[in-house]
């Protein structure tokens, strides 16, 4: 198994239910991170890749398929694990910081509290895969999921991708679905505060947005790039 043995570079990930707001505050992240002389990229899970980004549309896309929660689970990682050995910790390597749409508490919700599947089957599957590497920092966006689902349809309508549109595999499972997400997510705040921020994702977005900087600044502040990580 490839883990990382040391790197200087920040990972932060957002996660939280559809329609919650992340993919707006990734892009204002990498922004405001470049601007105060970061070397930052951006990704995104499921993908992140070329080989992850085929997974993607195996398992977002509305008429993709009905996985058992376990396959699913499998092909997650199996993305997961190029993602990291082909684009996060290269980049980590290298001092850069990273800011992913979505990482391995994802799978935690969706396939764990959202499926039903155990949750030590799948922190065993990210054990193989990742070793005891972990994020710096990950924002958890809180949202009521009727309001989550609501704004979820109308990004999908509103983007000009072709393909994302029909993203929306995991909003056609339903609002109970999408309630267990949200304790899911709360639950693994709860289980990690040292690495995990709640998100109020109800906010307009510049608060949101200055609520992350402060975090960002808090934990980090200007030393962060020249801080070395054990894996």
């Amino acid at each position: 198994m490839q883990t990382l043995p040391e790197y200087s570079g920040i990972f932060i990930t957002l996660e939280g239910g559809d329609g919650t707001g992340k993919s707006t505050q990734v892009k204002l992240l990498h922004e405001a991170l470049t601007h105060q002389g970061h070397d930052v990229i951006v990704t995104r899970e499921p993908g992140g890749t070329e080989q992850a980004e085929k997974i993607r549309n195996l398992l977002l896309q509305r008429d993709g398929g009905h996985w058992d929660p376990m396959s699913e689970a499998m092909l997650l990682f199996a993305a997961r694990r190029e993602h990291l050995v082909n684009r996060i910790w290269p980049a980590l390597k290298e001092g850069k910081w990273v800011i992913s749409d979505r990482f391995v508490d994802s799978s935690r919700a969706f396939q764990g509290y959202g499926m039903g599947l155990d949750l030590g089957f799948i922190n065993k599957l990210y054990k193989m895969i990742a070793g005891d590497f972990n994020p710096d920092l990950t924002f958890i966006f809180d949202l009521p999921p009727e309001i989550g689902l609501e704004r979820s349809s109308q990004q999908l309508q509103m983007t000009d991708i072709a393909i994302e549109s029909t993203e929306d595999r995991y909003e056609l499972m339903g609002l109970e679905f999408q309630k267990c997400l949200r304790k899911g997510f709360l639950e693994i705040a709860k289980q990690e505060p040292e690495r995990c921020a709640i998100i109020d994702a109800t906010q307009n977005i510049e608060n949101v947005h200055q609520q992350l900087m402060r975090e960002i600044d808090k934990r980090f502040g200007q030393s962060s790039i020249e801080v070395a990580h054990n894996g």
